[in-house]
């Protein structure tokens, strides 16, 4: 009976890995015609507000969906407390693909900064632009743009590393963050994910399933005044997350998992 257990659970898990990976690109499709037909017929601003918001309403769905078949949990009622907060960069590190997912469907008015080619990808691209995200090249336009966006009271989802972690607890960091926040003179307040899977990580194949039940955590970390020395800024917040990471992997590995159904919605 075990065994029999075992293989029905086994078939249990690929059905959910694929069916919300198809849920996921039926979300972003979805909306692709729509976006780049709203981008022609509103204004930038209230295209922006849509945009955004309609984003986070699909990832929030995209994360139910997962709830709800209780192969994975997610712990992100933390970045509620972030919603009315005055315009700030929101740091995290950068362990899996799911992360920006995760973070964005709890905030209704953040901008991201996104690699250059996803801009033109056929599932985030349109929805991207409508929301005015914001390219990582070149670093100088990426620099104005998030100041300027500022301006709205926003919020910007930059990950410090760049790209996922490779070298844990964390990869080095690059200058942006420090550089967008001296210019804008706005805190960046420092996220620290955490997880139990390597799905999604640097390399990790998109269709490739993970053993499951999964579990994500966020916690709010430190908040950063703006800094007055990019450089003396950079390594402190990489030190940081350094010393973070390693405590809490060793609370969060060390701790009794959740329960699957970790409230998301």
């Amino acid at each position: 009976m075990r065994t029999v257990w075992r293989s029905l659970v086994n078939v249990y898990d690929y059905l959910v890995f694929y069916l919300s990976l198809i849920w996921l690109g039926l979300l972003c499709l979805a909306w692709t015609p729509i976006a780049l037909l709203v981008c022609h017929l509103m204004s930038v601003r209230r295209g922006q507000a849509l945009g955004r918001y309609v984003t986070m309403a699909a990832f929030r769905l995209y994360i139910a969906g997962l709830v709800v078949s209780r192969r994975c949990s997610f712990d992100l009622a933390v970045l509620d407390a972030l919603r009315d907060e005055p315009s700030l960069i929101i740091a995290p590190n950068h362990p899996s693909m799911l992360d920006a997912v995760m973070i964005i469907s709890r905030l209704p008015n953040v901008a991201c900064i996104m690699k250059a080619e996803l801009m033109d990808n056929i599932f985030l691209g349109a929805g991207a632009r409508l929301a005015r995200y914001i390219s990582h090249e070149p670093v100088r336009s990426m620099v104005k743009l998030a100041m300027k966006d500022f301006d709205s009271g926003s919020h910007l989802l930059l990950f410090p590393e760049g790209t996922r972690t490779t070298r844990p607890p964390i990869n080095p960091l690059k200058g942006s963050v420090g550089l967008i926040a001296f210019h804008a003179q706005v805190p960046v307040q420092t996220i620290l994910i955490e997880t139990d899977s390597a799905y999604l990580g640097k390399g990790w194949s998109l269709f490739r399933k993970p053993p499951m039940p999964i579990h994500y955590q966020i916690r709010l970390g430190r908040r950063f005044d703006p800094p007055q020395n990019t450089k003396q800024f950079m390594a402190e917040l990489e030190q940081y997350f350094a010393h973070e990471l390693v405590k809490g992997a060793a609370l969060y590995s060390a701790k009794p998992m959740p329960a699957p159904a970790v409230q998301a919605v």
